[in-house]
Parts: C-alpha cells; structure tokens; sequence
C-alpha cells in the first residue's frame, strides 16, 4: 500500500494533469473500524468506532463560480454541477454523496464557492469500513474549505449534515456513527458514541493494541432485508416489555436482569434478538473500562463474546465471517476477534499484540480460504485521526 505522502503526491499531480494548474488543499476522509457495539445504534445504545488510516481525499482548487467539477481515480469518471442546481443522479451513484453534502450545507444557510477536484480513496467499497462517509466527510471539508467557510460548522454539525445527505439526498437510512467517528476520531483513540443523546466521549487505545482488519470479500446480499427484520423484532421486544416497565423507551433502558425476569413475555426469537442488544450495550461500557485499564485480555474477551452473540443470538454472522474470525483467533498474540458492521459479509476485526500482526495476516490467508474459498483482503490500522484540510 503506497505510504500517505506517495497517495498524496500521486493525487496532486493527478489533479495537474487534469486541470493543467495545481491543487491548493487537500480534503481528507477516513473510513472506520468499529471496534464493539453492533446494531446498538438504532436501539438508542453505544458504540465504540476509531478512526482508520485508510481514508477519501479531494485534492482541489477553488473557483470563482459557483461550479465542482470533479473527477474521481478509482472510478475513472467524470462529474460536473452546479450548487444552484442539485438533482439526484441515476447514472453515476457516488456523485450524489458529493451533491447530498452540498444541498444539505446550503439547506443550513451556508453560501457555498465551486472547486475542482480529484477524488482518490483505499477504503474498500462495500466493506462495512464507511466509504460512503469518508467521501461525504471529505466533501464537507473541501466544500467548506473552498468557501472560505470552514469554522461556519464545529465537529458534530459536520457529521450530522453529512448523515443528513446520506438519509435525505441518497437515500441510505444509516445512523450517526460513521460521519461522528470519520469526523470527530483522534490519533490513538476511540469514540464512545451514546446515540441516544449524541455525547460522544474519546477512550484512549492503549499502545499496547494493534488492529487487524480481515475483509471476508462475501456478498452482503442479505444484510438489508436481515437489518429491517432485525429492527421491527427489537422493536416488538420493547413494545412487549414496555407493559410491565413503563419507563422503557428503547432496548438501551432495559438491563440483562430485567431482560430474564420478563423473557416469558417475549417470543423465543425477539427474546434472543433483545438479548444480544442488551448484553452488547454492557459491553460497550465494560470495554471502555478495560481500554482506559489497558486491560487487552479483558477487551479481547469482550470481542469475542460480541461475536458469539452477533451469531447465535443475532443471527448476522455468515460462514466467512465466523472462518475470518477463526482464522485471525489461531494466530499467536489476537486477544480477540469479532464481526464488525452489519454481518453477513464485510469485514472482521482483531485486537492484535503489537509485532504479531503479520503472524495474524498469514492465519488468515493460510486458513480463510480454504475455509471459504475466497481470497480474502487484510487491512493493518492503528486508531487515526479523523477528517483533515491541509495546504498545499
């Protein structure tokens, strides 16, 4: 993987070659990893994301009209609008996410300026890493910065517009994590994201802790119909628990205790879906307490016990994911391992001992495949900042 300083010089004279003159900022992105808390978000729980060093970047110089025309390296593909006339786009998918975050900004009352640009992104598409946020957090940043706007918004408004082009303008119903984290993550921390309120707090991710990302490369085909089915018997279980704790709102105000005393109310499925909601969210906190610790031993139980509910409880998990996981457990030095995103497909996580990452990249290209017979991607990340302008 070329360093961050080669993709940046790659992507300036990419831009120099296109627009024959030199970009003047760079807008920067980055996807994510999450590291505990799986289908919390929309039960008002908590999540714990970082921040990944592999991210969306727009090179770009500022125009005097009210044009972007952009052009985007991995898509080959180029794009040209007017902010004065925004209209969702059938035949080039990613532009809307570009358009969304511009609608969504002038939407807020901020008069925006054109740019060119050049898009280059190596978060892997369709992964459950958030290339779609990375791109619109990047969007933000360039729009923004091309406007000479950039303190018009503080963190969380950024984050909260760039989810309000993705559930408005595109038409994805996703929650705040991504844009949150891609925004607001920090070098060596993670982001403790309570969804009901949207406080956000960072844990620090001990040095001790590397992260190996393990990309089964399955489809995700079942991950929409299983996530709308996922949502309607989580909310069936709080309907259900609500007659006799009035006070509950969401699966968020329910505890593993209360969970068994009223479980006769449930049927067996919702039951088991509620619990894997319910223990997860514990788990969400105790892992903020093992971090701040620096207890790796703990935080890797607590990943792998978030995998086992994932699969039995939740049912998201797939026959890759559970061979990726396996795989990454094998090798000396993963303290733990667990599906991240929505299931079915995508990605894996492992909380690694510094120094045994590659040990745990080669369990994983020895073992998955023949498993699943499918060659599999390996990301290596520590917890990175998030979004970023820099001057050329």
């Amino acid at each position: 993987m070329k360093s961050s300083e080669q993709r940046t010089q790659m992507i300036i004279e990419e831009f120099s070659r296109h627009f024959k003159q030199s970009p003047t900022l760079l807008a920067v992105g980055p996807g994510r990893v999450n590291l505990i808390g799986e289908h919390t978000d929309y039960n008002d729980g908590f999540v714990l994301p970082v921040a990944i060093k592999r991210d969306i970047r727009i090179a770009l110089r500022p125009r005097p009209d009210r044009r972007v025309k952009v052009y985007s390296l991995e898509y080959d593909d180029w794009y040209e609008f007017s902010l004065d006339n925004l209209a969702y786009n059938q035949d080039a998918l990613w532009t809307n996410y570009v358009m969304g975050v511009a609608w969504v900004l002038q939407e807020l009352g901020i008069k925006l300026a054109g740019f060119d640009g050049v898009i280059s992104g190596n978060v892997p598409r369709a992964s459950g890493l958030s290339s779609s946020a990375a791109l619109e957090v990047a969007t933000a940043t360039a729009l923004l910065a091309a406007s000479d706007q950039s303190d018009a918004l503080d963190g969380v408004q950024i984050a909260l517009a760039a989810q309000r082009a993705e559930n408005q303008f595109v038409g994805v119903n996703c929650g705040i994590m991504d844009q949150y984290i891609s925004v607001l993550g920090q070098e060596g921390q993670a982001l403790l994201i309570d969804c009901r309120s949207l406080e956000y707090q960072l844990v620090p991710v001990p040095k001790e802790a590397a992260l190996v990302i393990g990309n089964t490369k399955a489809s995700r085909s079942l991950a929409g119909s299983a996530y709308n089915e996922r949502r309607r018997q989580c909310e069936e279980g709080v309907a259900l628990l609500q007659t006799v704790l009035p006070g509950v709102r969401a699966l968020r105000d329910v505890s593993s205790d209360q969970l068994e005393e009223h479980k006769g109310l449930l049927p067996e499925v919702v039951y088991r879906r509620c619990r894997h909601v319910v223990s997860e969210n514990e788990r969400v906190l105790q892992a903020v307490e093992a971090l701040r610790s620096n207890d790796l031993t703990t935080m890797g139980r607590l990943m792998n016990a978030s995998h086992s509910s994932l699969a039995e409880d939740y049912e998201v998990s797939s026959a890759a994911l559970d061979a990726m996981v396996e795989a990454m457990r094998s090798a000396g030095g993963c303290y733990g391992a667990r599906l991240t995103g929505a299931g079915f497909g995508g990605c894996a996580i492992a909380l690694v001992q510094p120094g045994r990452e590659q040990a745990v990249a080669d369990a994983i290209f020895e073992k998955y495949p023949k498993a699943a017979n499918i060659w599999p991607e390996v990301y290596i990340s520590q917890a990175g900042p998030g979004a970023q302008l820099i001057k050329l």
